[in-house]
């Protein structure tokens, strides 16, 4: 799925994963964003295939650690054996040293979230792949993109922008399905909501890096779940009401776009 100009979109099961080509010195070189769920691998080599041909990626970057957004990493690293960016919050749990805090399966109901004391929660042991990723300015290895660190669903959380054309890839930031609810992942029904409330365990701040994304007024965006968004208005107005309402029912009140 094309998102925008040279990204690509790819969902694995429950969770999207993104690919940025035109890049390098010679616009020839391309970066994997998050590796998906667990067992996903050989889909995403055989998509990356597709579009790049025999061509690794220049780095795998990821938005954050939590297992869907990881799921393919190991396998992945054998065929690659690529550079791993990350927020240095983000290093303890890639690298197996801390487990992400235990979900909070009520705040938002739903059957994904009655069964999320079963998802793993645990780090998968990366160590001499791991590298940091600089936030808060322009990318050496991906020009024209800024690394945003977005707290909150985990203290390591990052997305990307490009300040170009208004696309941002927002990870877990926020999203835009109710990841709480099955049915809504099956329907895949568009609605801008708050990152998956089950894992999000500072809602402040999650709270605050919404409002930071807002600032930026995209004109796209592709989160870690759900359809991509686009139409500037459009993404304003929904973004802008669910922090209105963040504070009232966590993302209870969403935004159908």
């Amino acid at each position: 799925m094309k998102i925008a100009t040279d990204v690509y979109g790819y969902r694995t099961a429950i969770a999207n994963i993104a690919f940025i080509s035109g890049l390098g010195k010679n616009k020839d070189e391309w970066v994997l964003v998050d590796a998906g769920v667990p067992y996903s691998a050989k889909f995403i080599l055989k998509y990356a295939s597709t579009l790049f041909g025999s061509k690794k990626p220049k780095a795998i970057v990821l938005t954050h650690g939590h297992f869907d957004h990881i799921g393919a990493l190991p396998v992945l690293l054998k065929e690659w054996d690529v550079p791993i960016y990350a927020h240095h919050e983000e290093m303890p749990y890639l690298t197996g040293e801390k487990e992400y805090p235990r979900p909070t399966p009520f705040i938002v109901k739903g059957l994904m979230s009655y069964l999320s004391p079963f998802y793993p929660r645990d780090g998968i042991g990366l160590h001499s792949n791991l590298h940091e990723i600089e936030t808060g300015t322009e990318l050496e290895f991906m020009q024209g993109w800024e690394g945003i660190h977005t707290p909150g669903h985990t203290k390591g959380h990052i997305s990307l922008y490009r300040k170009e054309d208004g696309l941002m890839l927002a990870g877990d930031a926020f999203v835009t399905v109710k990841q709480e609810s099955l049915l809504a992942v099956l329907t895949q029904k568009e609605e801008i909501h708050g990152p998956p409330a089950y894992f999000t365990p500072n809602r402040a701040e999650s709270r605050e890096s919404i409002i930071k994304l807002a600032k930026l007024e995209p004109s796209t965006i592709y989160t870690g779940h759900g359809k991509p968004l686009y139409g500037k208005e459009q993404i304003a107005k929904g973004l802008y009401q669910l922090i209105r309402h963040y504070d009232v029912g966590f993302a209870e009140s969403p935004t159908v776009v």
